[in-house]
């Protein structure tokens, strides 16, 4: 039985991040976990919010608190409820230190680790990625689904491949954690320089592998810039698809200069994202 944990923010609770890890978990017979993460740093409310004219208000601070228990309690409640009617197997965590050191640590014991694609664990928004996302994606331990704001059924898969290592550890680990979604259509999307050949990347070796692990997979190689061509042709899909990717291989420093495909497909797409690296 494999662990998938959802990572949830009480305060800012996001159904969709339920529903896919619940259809998941269903879909795999998984085991779930979710993930609270009840970081005492964070609240819903701001410093300004606690000021009056004679400087803080203690008052105002208990109800403000008070406020963001029970709506931490009913985050709770409302992913019990949802586990208990999908019949789930699950258990819930409570991480009360800093958001982002729990979480990578629980990543370490987990196949899988799905999270909203606009979290931030603070009381604000942030354009996607946003710096929490970054900072997570670039140290996990495990295969990432990052989910947009509404669920899908998934239709179809999209393996993204560039003939580098990174990309086909993510098919891999795709492979691995979901060998019930065999049957659905998957496309491999390549892209190449304008003056190279119409050819796979290490086409025998990669359609040997492909074959024994996707036998009906088709392929497309566009030809120009990945980051245009990829989005272009996934904003054309009909499908609801499912994106594998590797990303976040490179080292910090290289990341500054150039953003990572991840990072582009959630700021361009509302699709899942299934993001895997190997360091």
């Amino acid at each position: 039985m494999k662990k998938i944990i959802a990572a949830i923010d009480g305060l800012k609770y996001s159904d969709s991040t339920v529903n896919y890890a619940v259809y998941l978990a269903r879909q795999t017979n998984a085991h779930l976990v979710g993930i609270f993460l009840d970081d005492f740093t964070y609240h819903s409310y701001k410093i300004m919010d606690l000021v009056g004219d004679e400087g803080l208000i203690e008052k105002k601070h208990s109800v403000l608190e008070e406020k963001d228990e029970r709506a931490r309690k009913q985050a709770v409640q409302n992913f019990e409820e949802a586990c208990q009617e999908a019949g789930l197997n699950f258990t819930i965590h409570h991480d009360k230190n800093i958001a982002i050191q729990e979480l990578l640590h629980e990543s370490i014991y987990a196949d899988l680790l799905i999270i909203d694609r606009k979290e931030t664990l603070t009381h604000y928004e942030e354009k996607v990625p946003t710096r929490f996302m970054r900072d997570l994606l670039s140290e996990v331990q495990c295969p990432v689904l990052v989910v947009p704001a509404e669920y899908e059924p998934v239709d179809k898969i999209v393996l993204l491949y560039n003939g580098e290592p990174t990309s086909v550890h993510a098919i891999k680990m795709y492979s691995y954690l979901f060998p019930e979604w065999q049957s659905l259509d998957t496309q491999v999307i390549s892209v190449k320089d304008v003056k190279q050949a119409l050819h796979v990347p290490d086409n025998h070796l990669m359609k040997e592998f492909m074959k024994r692990h996707f036998p009906k997979a088709v392929y497309t190689v566009l030809k120009g810039d990945p980051e245009t061509e990829i989005i272009q042709n996934l904003k054309e899909q009909e499908e609801n698809v499912f994106i594998v990717l590797g990303a976040y291989s490179r080292g910090m420093v290289s990341r500054w200069f150039r953003s990572s495909m991840a990072d582009v497909l959630m700021a361009a797409l509302n699709v899942p994202l299934f993001i895997a690296h190997n360091k």
